[in-house]
């Protein structure tokens, strides 16, 4: 139990320190340049680190979860775990000329990409343990791929199509339109399926690294 909570505060440490390291270099570049430009990536981290939240809150106030309240949390989880991978696509925002070193840029946005999906990561971890109470190992890991493919649209929609976790319940129709055509007509839209699977292959290599590093004992 000791060593448990050791670990857990050991993190907790880790991903404060990411997080700092991240918004340092951010107000750092306003002070240099007086531009605004990257202020968004904190924002964008804000909305990232919210499924760590919510499974933090789950474990800290010890709440019993049946399969009703685990669905409940997975489908609210499930709705902004993918702007915890979705910072990634803010490298797309990294150019020659600007106000900074292309090196600083890089790092800049690197550091918010990796704190980001480390918080996202380290939740879904939380969520496979309590799927891990109510059904078999296969049909755990079967269900933590399926979600982060499933994450991979989610960047998609937000990067291409602009929508955010809210739109589910601000623009449900025109949110849904959109989803429903992309499965009617696949082969009308390469880029979201071509995407979905290349991002959701790279989350999965990235969660199952991580899980197998967390866990390995020397």
């Amino acid at each position: 139990m000791h060593n448990t909570a050791n670990r857990t505060s050991q993190t907790h440490i880790l991903l404060i320190c990411f997080a700092v390291f991240a918004v340092s270099l951010s107000v750092l570049r306003v002070i240099a340049t007086d531009s605004l430009m990257f202020l968004f990536l904190n924002w964008n981290l804000i909305l990232a680190i919210l499924p760590w939240i919510m499974t933090q809150a789950v474990q800290y106030n010890r709440i019993q979860l049946n399969r009703f309240k685990l669905t409940m949390l997975i489908f609210v989880w499930i709705l902004f775990f993918p702007n915890s991978p979705y910072i990634l696509t803010d490298l797309f925002h990294l150019h020659k000329g600007g106000d900074m070193p292309l090196w600083y840029d890089l790092v800049l946005i690197l550091s918010f990409a990796f704190t980001g999906l480390l918080f996202g990561m380290l939740s879904l971890m939380r969520i496979e343990q309590y799927l891990q109470k109510y059904f078999s190992q296969r049909t755990v890991i079967m269900a933590i791929g399926f979600m982060l493919f499933l994450s991979g649209f989610g960047v998609y929609l937000g990067r291409y199509l602009r929508f955010n976790s809210w739109d589910l319940i601000t623009a449900p129709y025109q949110l849904l339109s959109e989803v429903g055509d992309r499965f009617v007509s696949p082969a009308h839209h390469p880029r979201t399926w071509g995407m979905t699977l290349v991002l959701g292959v790279f989350l999965n290599l990235v969660y199952f690294s991580i899980r197998g590093l967390r866990y390995h004992r020397t």
